[in-house]
């Protein structure tokens, strides 16, 4: 949407052209052609022809676990988007909360690049919702970083119990402390983050000196100083459980659950995988869903979690059937109802248009957690300045 548009614009805007049908053949053809060459084609060239065969042998009671944990994955992801974004900002409903949600499933799973599909979604349904374009980018920043804090938290504590030898498992330096230290620098990184004043566009157009460089450096300066007000919403959120506590515990739930899921999978061939190896094989793994081409990650996620396995001495023929256990239950259940939900979504617009929104929700632009965390930062800086 353009800066001129308004958040209920014309029904053009309603349209939303990414699950369009067009598009959804040319994913699935994609899809079916990484998977052959993945699952069919690779395990042939490298003598693993009949791992495959081993599905038949997965037990039926651990799949439905698996199924029941990736419920719970989704449920807690709900509520951790609920609790930043559309309670007290916007106070969606659950209804209105789960549409969203999983229409943006559908977005990042079958458009991956890190979950860009599924952002480009969500902010659309939150502009037409009727909250401003700059709230928007802040509390996305803010749920984003939430959701995803605990991936290098997790890098870094079973990095560290493996190496130590706290945790059973392979603990060699590239599996463990590698991922561990680049994990660290990213959390630094997410710190200083928060240290971006929200006035960093004023600040940057003092030094203009025509009023075009003005207008490029306030435009410029708007992403650092969002991204600063994001990461110090979600920081407060750690910091005040009472009120931040449904979106910490959703964060933490999403990712217990999927690894969860991870966990059944091995179990369905009757392989006792350790949990520290299993966590840091998830999240090794999951790195290469920010590959961009790959619809949902196909070939480069599976590819990584076979790789990230294998090199910690897991059988090559127990890995390949687990991991499409895994990509099946984690990945492909959740698009179907992702994609209902999205025309569900496109409906519910349709009405707040005709209803006339932005309506007011009684919802809170700044939440209290967010003026304490501003106030936090204030003095955060005025102890600096001295």
């Amino acid at each position: 949407m353009s800066p001129e548009d308004p958040a209920n614009g014309s029904s053009h805007f309603a349209e939303m052209p990414i699950l369009t049908t067009r598009r959804l053949i040319q994913t699935v053809v994609v899809v079916f052609l990484l998977l052959g060459a993945i699952y069919f084609l690779f395990p042939k060239l490298v003598g693993l022809g009949d791992a495959l065969s081993k599905l038949d042998e997965a037990d039926p009671l651990w799949i439905g676990i698996a199924i029941g944990f990736n419920v719970v994955a989704y449920a807690t992801y709900i509520a951790l988007f609920k609790a930043v974004v559309g309670g007290d900002a916007l106070r969606l409903t659950w209804k209105e909360t789960y549409e969203i949600n999983m229409a943006g499933v559908a977005g990042t799973l079958l458009f991956s690049a890190g979950g860009a599909g599924g952002i480009a979604i969500t902010y659309w349904a939150l502009r037409k919702a009727g909250m401003p374009r700059r709230d928007v980018a802040r509390r996305m920043v803010a749920f984003v970083s939430l959701h995803y804090a605990f991936y290098p938290i997790a890098l870094i504590v079973f990095g560290v119990l493996l190496r130590t030898g706290v945790l059973n498992g392979k603990s060699s330096v590239e599996l463990t402390i590698i991922p561990a230290g680049i994990a660290g620098l990213l959390l630094i990184l997410g710190v200083l983050v928060t240290l971006i004043p929200s006035d960093a566009e004023n600040r940057l157009a003092r030094f203009a000196h025509t009023e075009r460089s003005r207008h490029w450096l306030e435009n410029a300066g708007k992403i650092p100083a969002t991204l600063g007000e994001g990461f110090r919403f979600a920081l407060s959120l750690f910091a005040h459980p009472r009120r931040g506590g449904l979106a910490v515990l959703g964060a933490a739930g999403f990712w217990a659950a999927s690894i969860g899921v991870l966990w059944a999978s091995f179990h369905a061939f009757g392989v006792h995988v350790p949990l520290a190896v299993v966590v840091q094989g998830f999240f090794l793994g999951m790195v290469a869903n920010l590959f961009p081409l790959a619809p949902a990650g196909v070939g480069a996620v599976d590819a990584g979690m076979i790789g990230a396995f294998v090199l910690f001495g897991i059988p090559e023929e127990t890995v390949f059937p687990a991991i499409l256990i895994f990509r099946l239950v984690a990945f492909w259940m959740p698009i179907p109802p992702g994609i209902f939900a999205f025309f569900q979504l496109r409906h519910t617009v349709h009405l707040w248009e005709e209803e006339g929104q932005p309506i007011d929700r009684g919802g809170e632009t700044h939440s209290p957690v967010e003026e304490v965390a501003a106030i936090a930062f204030d003095g955060q800086e005025s102890y600096y300045k001295k």
